[in-house]
């Protein structure tokens, strides 16, 4: 790789041992995927901080490379750890966990990184613009970035956007190219998808049936931000989906870069959904009803509330989101509305990266493909699909 000689000074140590490493694992990425050189980016979001995925090798690494002294160069944003960090007793999470947990925070603080806990970070304060260059790992926020946003950025792993976030830079390869952001599927939809299920179980099947693919959809109408945000999380999940171009919506899609002619095309009709809901879903009832993954959005949770008013829940109801958006919500009437029937919104975390095992939840209900996608591996739990409204009405009327 050609390196500037700032670049340079830093690899060699000049600049402290702990751009240093980041340098290095940069240089080695790069040099992997064939980049030529580094590109500056304005932002990143770094995975990688519950405690629930990294354990204590992870712990001790991040505490080490705060200890030799690495501070964001840029702005740096975290995402959803393993419980909420004021509320962590609330939701039934046990002591020895939280401590570490509250290690890896102090860690990320003392390197300087903005404590915020989501997966949705374009909801609050960390919300690129068209054509930017980024280095963020959490997959459905990648999805979003390149797709909704138009922003630039490779599917990072955690320590390579914690590097990013010390030196200011990654690699020149992947998603940053224009030639790598072309569409390499047509994708014909025989309907248009009613409700926030269907865009989840249509991006499930996208990953599924096309791994790391470059889709380009028509046929969508106008879906709304929410619905886009769960089709891409869908789709990382099950693949490695990190754009999709809707046509006449997305911004690249909508400047008239993209025909669809002489792609490969895949036709999707309602039954395809239909059998990824029958392979995903339990037809099991639980006592639970877990929504927020990703993140739940204002507009959402002032559905939740709206839906909730003046009722008494009889399933137990978490709602995960940022604390941006709690603090919005809240001033709205909308938190008070949800918790004084009886649920708990809670921030910081999500269904996946929480201890659901350690909490006694064996399973729940959903809107989410990608919860339901990662909940059996990571915590033994199932998950049954419904819409959010379905989900909400099955924790008032306590019914399958």
């Amino acid at each position: 790789m050609e390196l500037t000689k700032e670049e340079e000074r830093i690899l060699a140590g000049e600049e402290g041992e702990a751009r240093q490493q980041a340098m290095r694992l940069l240089v080695a990425l790069g040099r992997i995927f064939g980049a030529k050189r580094m590109i500056r980016v304005r932002s990143a979001q770094i995975s990688g901080v519950s405690y629930r995925t990294i354990g204590d090798a992870g712990l001790e690494f991040l505490e080490d490379f705060a200890r030799a002294g690495a501070r964001a160069s840029i702005r740096a944003t975290l995402n959803p750890c393993g419980m909420d960090l004021r509320r962590w007793r609330r939701m039934g999470v046990p002591p020895e966990f939280a401590e570490k947990q509250l290690r890896i925070a102090r860690a990320f603080k003392r390197m300087g990184i903005e404590l915020t806990w989501t997966c949705t970070p374009y909801y609050a304060s960390n919300r690129p613009r068209f054509g930017q260059s980024l280095a963020w790992a959490e997959s459905s926020a990648v999805a979003f970035a390149n797709s909704v946003l138009g922003a630039r950025t490779n599917r990072e792993g955690g320590p390579a956007a914690l590097a990013s976030a010390v030196v200011g830079r990654t690699p020149l390869y992947g998603l940053h190219l224009d030639s790598e952001r072309e569409p390499t599927h047509s994708i014909r939809m025989g309907f248009k998808p009613s409700n926030d299920l269907e865009y989840n179980l249509l991006g499930y099947f996208l990953g599924k049936s096309l791994g790391s693919a470059i889709p380009l959809i028509s046929g969508l109408g106008r879906p709304g931000l929410d619905d886009l945000k769960y089709l891409g999380a869908s789709a990382a999940a099950s693949g490695g989906i990190a754009l999709f171009h809707v046509e006449g919506v997305t911004p690249e899609a909508k400047r008239g870069r993209f025909d669809g002619r002489g792609l490969e095309a895949l036709g999707i009709g309602k039954e395809d959904l239909i059998a990824v809901k029958d392979a995903l879903s339990s037809s099991r009832d639980f006592d639970w009803v877990l929504l927020g993954c990703p993140h739940l959005s204002l507009a959402e949770l002032g559905a939740i509330a709206g839906l909730v008013r003046g009722k008494r829940l009889r399933k137990r109801l978490i709602c995960f989101t940022s604390r941006a958006v709690r603090a919005e919500a809240s001033r709205r009437g909308y938190i008070r509305a949800i918790e004084r029937a009886g649920g708990l919104v809670a921030c910081d975390t999500c269904m996946v990266v929480s201890p659901l095992e350690a909490m006694g939840i064996d399973g729940a209900y959903t809107n989410s493909c990608k919860a339901a996608h990662y909940m059996p591996s990571l915590s033994g739990a199932e998950a049954a699909l419904r819409s959010l409204r379905d989900c909400v009405h099955v924790a008032i009327q306590a019914g399958p």
